[in-house]
C-alpha cells in the first residue's frame, strides 16, 4: 500500500470476494491492476464482500464497516442471494435504496460504481439453486431494479449480465466449483468496467 490512490472499498457477495478464485483474480483486484498509472488511481483498502450475503446483509454488516475504512470510491454488486433466498423484489429495492443513499452521503454519486449480477443459471451447478429459467428471469428483474435505483441517483452502472452468459458455452469462464466466475470471466468484466471507472476518475482522455 502506497497511500497514493483513492481509498477503494468493494461491497457485495461471492462475485466480489471472488469465491473459488485467487485474490489476484478477483475483479476488484484486476481492476486496480488494470488502471493506467495515475493520478488519480485506486488503492483497494477493503473488500467487504461475503459469500452468501444479501442486500440486507450489506445494510447490516458492510455499511457500518465503512466507518473505519473511510472510502473515497465504492463499488456495489449485490443481488444473487436475494434471488436464491426468494427475497421479495420490494424488499430488495428498499435495501438498495438505503445502500445507495448511504454511499452517496459518504462519497458522492460520482465516486460510486454499480455492477449488475451475473447469471449463474448457465453454469454446470446452476440448476442446484432453483429452476434455471425462473431464476434467470428473477436475476434480470433484480438487475433492472438495481439499475433503476442507481440511475435515479446519477450513479454509474456497468452491466456484465451478457458477459456471464458466455459461461454456458465456455467452461474456462467458470471457476473450479462449477458455479462462480473464473478469473478469466472476471477479466472480461474488467474490460468493460475499466472505461467507466476511468471516466469517473476523470481519466478518460489519453
Amino acid at each position: 500500500m502506497t497511500g497514493a490512490g483513492l481509498r477503494f472499498v468493494a461491497l457485495g457477495d461471492s462475485y466480489t470476494i471472488g469465491t473459488s478464485v485467487a485474490i489476484a483474480e478477483r475483479w476488484p483486484d484486476q481492476l486496480v491492476a488494470a488502471l493506467r498509472p495515475g493520478p488519480p488511481t485506486l488503492e483497494l483498502v477493503g473488500n467487504l464482500a461475503v459469500n452468501g450475503f444479501t442486500s440486507a446483509d450489506v445494510v447490516a454488516v458492510e455499511l457500518p464497516a465503512l466507518d473505519s475504512l473511510k472510502p473515497d470510491f465504492v463499488t456495489l454488486l449485490i443481488g444473487v442471494n436475494d434471488v436464491v433466498q426468494g427475497v421479495p423484489e420490494a424488499t430488495y429495492s428498499r435495501n438498495i435504496g438505503l445502500i445507495l443513499d448511504e454511499l452517496v452521503a459518504r462519497v458522492g454519486a460520482g465516486r460510486i460504481l454499480v455492477v449488475t449480477t451475473p447469471d449463474y443459471t448457465v453454469t454446470p451447478a446452476g440448476a442446484d439453486y432453483g429452476d434455471p429459467a425462473v431464476q434467470a428471469a428473477v436475476i434480470r428483474s433484480v438487475n433492472a431494479v438495481l439499475t433503476s435505483q442507481a440511475e435515479a441517483r446519477d450513479i454509474a452502472v456497468v452491466d456484465i449480465y451478457d458477459l456471464s452468459l458466455r459461461a454456458g458455452m465456455d467452461p474456462s469462464l467458470v471457476a473450479r466449483d462449477g458455479l462462480h466466475p473464473s478469473g478469466a470471466q472476471y477479466a472480461l468484466w474488467v474490460e468493460r468496467i475499466l472505461p467507466a471507472v476511468e471516466a469517473l476518475l476523470g481519466r478518460n482522455a489519453g
